[in-house]
């Protein structure tokens, strides 16, 4: 093990399955100190638990990332589990597939509230323990539809497209003032939300990547893993794709 995160303290949400388990996984195995925060205590506690079985350092905490006394509890109990906090993956997300006539108020609301809301709130949670760290580093995961439009998906391209200039905006903010701020656009990665997708419709995607696979998870907390490091000193307000191909540039 290169240990490349050693010395930091991550707080990861939605860690309890797909994308951000493979983050708590691979920070742990890099030297991190990781709490694995998510609304389903059992699946958070399942991967703290694969942690710690492999020697890393883990804490779950029960977190409704929409919840600005939830955020401050989290961090909180970070703070108090590991004596301080340097990084911070905002994974937790939701989506439905509803166009501009199908979508309705309390469903906008509601993929707003963690896609959106959800990343101010940990941001602005974070930030002071961050800044007085001197070398903060937040990555906000995106998605490839924060770029790229479809027929469907309409609050989930507004959270997520709002996502994007956030980073960029936190990234000018806080460049000076010792904490980086990036964030990743992965496209079609291989977690339980695709479960829901029939056979033909997973083939069909496949097909349409250049690369000709699904994405796994392990491939987009590999990038935040570069990102959170400080081999990425020098890199904030940056956008990484995880698309295979699907949106060249």
């Amino acid at each position: 093990m290169s240990k490349r995160l050693e010395g930091k303290v991550a707080i990861i949400t939605g860690g309890g399955s797909g994308i951000g388990a493979a983050h708590a996984r691979v920070f742990a195995q890099e030297g991190a100190r990781v709490a694995v925060t998510d609304i389903r205590p059992a699946a958070g506690e399942a991967i703290v638990a694969e942690i710690i079985a492999a020697g890393g350092e883990a804490l779950f905490v029960e977190h409704d990332v929409a919840s600005e006394g939830s955020w401050a509890a989290a961090v909180e109990k970070t703070l108090d589990c590991f004596g301080g906090l340097t990084t911070l993956v905002n994974n937790a997300g939701l989506n439905h597939m509803r166009g501009v006539e199908d979508e309705t108020v309390e469903g906008w609301n509601h993929i707003v509230s963690i896609d959106q809301m959800g990343t101010w709130l940990g941001m602005r949670a974070a930030m002071p323990h961050l800044r007085a760290s001197g070398n903060g580093a937040i990555v906000n995961i995106s998605s490839i539809l924060g770029i790229m439009a479809t027929v469907t998906c309409l609050s989930f391209h507004a959270a997520k497209g709002a996502v994007r200039m956030m980073s960029k905006a936190a990234a000018q903010e806080y460049a000076a003032l010792g904490v980086r701020v990036n964030s990743i656009y992965p496209g079609m990665i291989d977690t339980p939300q695709l479960d829901t997708m029939l056979p033909d419709e997973r083939e069909m995607i496949r097909t349409s990547i250049p690369m000709k696979r699904i994405g796994t998870p392990d491939e987009v907390a590999r990038c935040s893993l570069f990102l959170c490091s400080n081999e990425a000193s020098y890199v904030t307000g940056a956008e990484i794709i995880v698309d295979g191909g699907l949106r060249p540039g």
